[in-house]
């Protein structure tokens, strides 16, 4: 986690901060700026032995809708990145993989957060017993085709940065 150093923690709520803290930008002025402290999170893109793209259709409070998206979520405690990752997939989409891929981060809300996600390509999918919602998650795990996906993305059927960002990375680097 990379929050700010020295600052006034205004509200926190799970694993998040809200911090306010005087900064001195590089053109030499002084602001008050009030960042969200975040630990990071991993996002997964599963590719089936078919090619076909696990997801999961998530509903998200905030929006007060559904979403389609990858499996995603935020880096507890001390743990390892890659063991998010796993845990995560697993979690949300009761499968597990013998390949994780790095795919490396992105930064989603730089303006105000500061949370980096580590996106992932997983292969070698194992159907498992495990698929554990936290309190808060109400999660329906759906495959789609590669084709079927983007052009869901194109027509704005799903509109989630993470998943966009991931899957495209994906594609520029040849896994999918």
């Amino acid at each position: 986690m990379t929050s700010p150093s020295k600052g006034n923690t205004l509200h926190t709520w799970k694993r998040i901060s809200l911090i306010e803290e005087p900064i001195t930008l590089p053109n030499g002025k002084e602001i008050l700026h009030t960042t969200i402290a975040h630990p990071g999170a991993t996002v997964i893109l599963p590719i089936s032995e078919n090619g076909d793209i696990i997801l999961i259709n998530q509903f998200r409070p905030s929006l007060k809708k559904w979403l389609l998206e990858l499996p995603a979520g935020t880096i507890e405690n001390d743990e390892e990145i890659e063991e998010c990752a796993k845990r995560e997939l697993e979690e949300e989409t009761g499968y597990s993989a013998s390949e994780l891929i790095s795919l490396g981060q992105v930064t989603p809300l730089a303006g105000f957060c500061d949370e980096i996600q580590y996106l992932y390509v997983a292969k070698g999918l194992n159907k498992t017993n495990r698929f554990e919602c936290d309190d808060d998650e109400v999660i329906e795990v759906i495959t789609l085709p590669i084709q079927q996906l983007e052009k869901m993305i194109v027509s704005g059927e799903i509109t989630d940065a993470k998943t966009i960002a991931c899957l495209s990375k994906a594609k520029l680097c040849g896994y999918i």
